[in-house]
């Protein structure tokens, strides 16, 4: 099995606090060692699994949290059942105060049951801590989230935002492959996925080649690190990842944005309008649509509506705020008959 290549890095040196606009701008992924070295919940991991959810509960608001919890057998990683009908673990929701016990409890344990908490928004659960884990970003209306667990198993996936992944306890390790590695990683269901995202249905802990022959060369194009309290990842939209939580405890704070306008749609919707509306067609009309989709989409230029008055181009004129609005609801009512 093919050994991924390391994750370039960033040598910096960093402004403190301040995402360098190299890494920011990158296609590729990036590791910015002891980016965040200095935050106070890195600095209480660094003493211990302990220290730093005491450090947490100080900021604890009372609200509940989505933990995933799974059975020891499932050694940590979060997936299907056997024939993808359901999952390996159950979804429930408690109080963050209760999963911080049950981490705590099962720190010496060295087959634990797996729990995970993940994508849980700071502003909302741990609000005082968003002040002493902020960065100044490029983007100001960036989501920022916390992740917590055991040792766990994050199957490989793609975010559509960009993705900076704060590491603040614990280590983790990052295997990533460029978004034209699809057809490699054997993508389960778009639309029945254990947390949001489809998910590779390969074992990474043991990958079964007869069944995904394919992944050997998806391998080839892999890339990997390993990271520790401190050192922050950059993933560029739509790269694949998947991530190993590899101590008893371990806390990620991670930054969401997009390089889009707020107004566009997640693209997602259009491939599963395209599933509903064109996969099926005959071969020779879908092969037409692919055309069209051509023409009016990926290789759209100005010469597309240039013979068309300025003011009568409507959505083949620059979308902006106003003009998505009034083409989301059109779509709405359509797809509504």
């Amino acid at each position: 099995m093919s050994t991924p290549e390391p994750v370039a890095e960033f040598s910096g040196p960093f402004d403190s606090g301040v995402l360098p606009d190299a890494v920011r701008a990158s296609l590729r992924p990036r590791v910015l060692r002891g980016f965040v070295a200095d935050w106070p919940l890195v600095r209480a991991a660094q003493t211990g699994a302990r220290a730093a959810i005491e450090h947490l509960r100080g900021f604890d608001a009372g609200r509940p949290v989505t933990a995933f919890i799974g059975p020891p057998e499932i050694d940590g990683r979060f997936f299907y059942n056997a024939d993808l009908s359901g999952f390996n673990f159950a979804s429930q929701r408690h109080r963050l105060a209760t999963v911080l016990d049950a981490l705590v409890a099962e720190l010496d344990n060295p087959a634990p049951p797996a729990l995970y908490v993940g994508s849980t928004t700071i502003e909302t659960t741990l609000p005082g801590l968003l002040p002493e884990a902020s960065l100044r970003m490029a983007a100001p209306d960036a989501l920022v989230s916390i992740w917590l667990g055991n040792r766990t198993r994050i199957a490989a996936h793609q975010d559509l935002p960009d993705n900076l992944a704060c590491v603040v306890a614990g280590r983790r390790r990052f295997t990533l492959f460029p978004p034209g590695q699809l057809p490699n990683l054997y993508i389960g269901p778009l639309d029945f996925t254990p947390a949001g995202q489809p998910i590779s249905l390969v074992d990474f802990a043991a990958p079964d080649f007869a069944r995904f022959p394919r992944f050997a060369e998806a391998l080839q194009h892999a890339c990997a690190v390993e990271l520790a309290p401190g050192d922050a990842l950059f993933i560029p939209s739509m790269w694949w990842h998947h991530i190993e939580a590899l101590d008893s405890f371990n806390a990620l704070v991670n930054y969401w944005w997009r390089r889009a306008p707020a107004y566009m749609d997640t693209p997602m919707t259009a491939l599963m309008t395209a599933i509903l509306s064109i996969r099926d067609l005959p071969d020779n009309e879908r092969a037409i649509w692919h055309d069209v989709f051509r023409h009016y989409v990926f290789d759209c230029d100005d010469d597309v509506a240039a013979h068309i008055p300025e003011a009568a181009r409507r959505v083949l004129a620059p979308l902006d705020d106003a003009s998505a609005r009034e083409l989301r609801a059109r779509l709405l009512k359509r797809l509504n008959r």
